[in-house]
């Protein structure tokens, strides 16, 4: 009697370590999810629904970018007209991806959030992160969430909208058309053969660090750049996706797009997709490892009973 209750007590005690763990996990992402107060500096939050959502997809929405009845924030819908006048986009597209943005003091930089990363299928934190650089946002929290799997590019134009209603911060639509030229070049690029979303990320981010670097003065050095960058990063591109980045980034430098106030960004995104591609390289070990975790768990169970 006395040995089954030792039994007893030591398999409470590692399933109570296990749900333990558990439970740590998930306060510290209860933490994550509190709400900022609100910056009188900038005023509220603004968060842009798409105008595709269905009313339940809307409500949805809400929780998922953590608006509540009593939430101070300003709402609005992004609409076709919006499309058109942002990214000079097809009236008939339907959007669903919906965003909420926050100004920020100067040195934070652009925060961006995916709350559905799996609802979100083409655009990475990094390519959004790199297309609001291009369009001249450089200071803001960016919270992107759709209720639907999306590709994930009208949530642009609805990051444009609410950036715009902020006092003395209207975009030029000539870069915001770039930034989402660049965007459809990216998305398109990572479904090439040999290409994925980080590696694009990493190119374009390089690119743009050199043209900080070197300020081109023309179209030639411009392509230069794009072909040095592509060979340093060994990645092989047909002439006519070269061609597109080419284009891509002449129209930035007759936009006069200054990248060296954005150089420390640029150089943190660099960082944080190197970072992921790390991950990547070392995820199978990494499930290797919980699996035998959980194998020896279950393993040390049988054995108290047996």
């Amino acid at each position: 009697m006395k040995n089954t209750f030792k039994k007893w007590l030591a398999a409470l005690t590692v399933v109570a370590l296990v749900l333990s763990v558990q439970t740590i996990a998930q306060a510290s992402s209860g933490d994550k999810n509190n709400e900022d107060s609100i910056n009188e500096k900038y005023g509220s939050p603004i968060v842009v629904y798409g105008e595709a959502l269905t009313p339940a997809q809307k409500e949805e929405t809400k929780k998922l970018l953590g608006v509540k009845a009593n939430s101070v924030v300003e709402e609005m819908t992004s609409t076709a007209d919006d499309i058109v006048n942002y990214i000079k986009g097809d009236p008939r597209s339907n959007m669903y991806s919906s965003a909420k943005i926050t100004r920020t003091d100067t040195g934070q930089g652009v925060i961006i959030n995916q709350v559905t990363p799996e609802n979100i299928t083409e655009v990475t934190d990094e390519m959004y992160a790199n297309a609001l650089l291009t369009a001249g946002i450089e200071e803001a929290i960016v919270d992107i969430a759709s209720p639907v799997k999306v590709s994930g590019h009208s949530a642009l134009v609805g990051i444009y909208k609410a950036y715009d209603q902020g006092e003395g911060t209207e975009l030029d639509k000539d870069r915001t058309e770039v930034a989402n030229e660049e965007l459809n070049i990216a998305t398109s690029l990572a479904k090439k053969e040999g290409m994925d979303q980080e590696k694009v990320t990493e190119l374009l981010t390089e690119i743009k660090k050199e043209i900080a670097d070197q300020n081109p003065a023309t179209k030639e050095d411009i392509q230069q750049i794009v072909d040095e960058q592509i060979k340093t990063l060994e990645l092989q591109l047909s002439e006519e996706d070269r061609k597109l980045l080419y284009d891509l980034f002449e129209r930035m430098r007759e936009l006069n797009i200054n990248f060296e106030n954005v150089k420390s960004q640029l150089e943190s995104l660099a960082k944080d997709v190197q970072s992921k591609i790390s991950d990547a390289v070392g995820d199978k070990g990494f499930l290797e490892a919980v699996s035998d975790f959980f194998s020896n768990l279950i393993d040390s169970i049988k054995g108290i009973f047996s």
